[in-house]
């Protein structure tokens, strides 16, 4: 069971503790400039923090974890998948780290900002805290579905650590299918964008089969010196 921040006399509106998935949840949708109390908040108590529409799919396996998958092997056995439904390109391996510009946390509460404000899909979103190890593994803990006709959400998971580690990316808001995370090492260059899109092609095929209609474009548009990433699974 989650202990509820509101009892530790930190600075955040009235929420609620929730069990099966066990998180807390604000009662009310948030305002701007919310994403700072959060992060205090979690230093206090370990709870990452991240935005949640208000319409969500029931959690469906809360027993997968990243740890039992590989990112690149991940990668890799998606891009196969992706091969079988008309892509035939091999799989290059993933792509070089990027350079940070900004502190992930800095970068996580401006698109928080711009997602309360601007976003029309996240209009009533509500701040949520929720036990996990990081950011990544958030996906995790909540049993989060978006993704669940496509692939369970441990093996996004375990590609969201590495891309943590390498592009200093945050899991910002979650929707019934629809995820936006921050980016604080953006690709810069064309190159390193083409192969950052192949692996949000392998991790997201909609992104570009639903989307602009190739990877090219998609990494010229969507990636290349973006500070943030958007999916969002059919």
């Amino acid at each position: 069971m989650v202990i509820n921040p509101n009892a530790l006399d930190l600075d955040l509106p009235p929420g609620t503790v929730r069990v099966q998935p066990s998180y807390w949840y604000a009662d009310e949708p948030a305002a701007p400039e919310i994403w700072s109390r959060l992060l205090t908040a979690r230093e206090a108590t370990g709870l990452q923090p991240v935005l949640l529409t208000e319409k969500q799919f029931p959690p469906t396996d809360l027993s997968g974890d990243a740890d039992d998958h590989d990112p690149a092997a991940t990668l890799s056995a998606l891009w196969g998948h992706v091969q079988e439904i008309g892509r035939e390109e091999p799989w290059a391996g993933p792509a070089e780290p990027g350079t940070r510009t900004a502190d992930p946390d800095d970068r996580a509460a401006l698109l928080a900002d711009e997602l309360l404000t601007d976003d029309k899909y996240f209009t009533g979103a509500r701040a949520a805290l929720v036990p996990a190890r990081s950011s990544a593994d958030i996906v995790t803990a909540l049993g989060w579905s978006g993704a669940c006709n496509f692939t369970e959400a441990a093996r996004l998971a375990s590609v969201l650590r590495s891309w943590e580690d390498r592009f200093g990316i945050r899991v910002v808001g979650l929707g019934p299918d629809i995820m936006s995370v921050s980016v604080a090492a953006p690709p810069r260059t064309r190159g390193h964008a083409l192969a950052v899109a192949r692996e949000h092609f392998a991790f997201c095929p909609d992104i570009v089969s639903q989307g602009v209609g190739s990877i090219e474009e998609y990494a010229e548009e969507d990636v290349l010196n973006r500070t943030d990433w958007w999916f969002w699974w059919d």
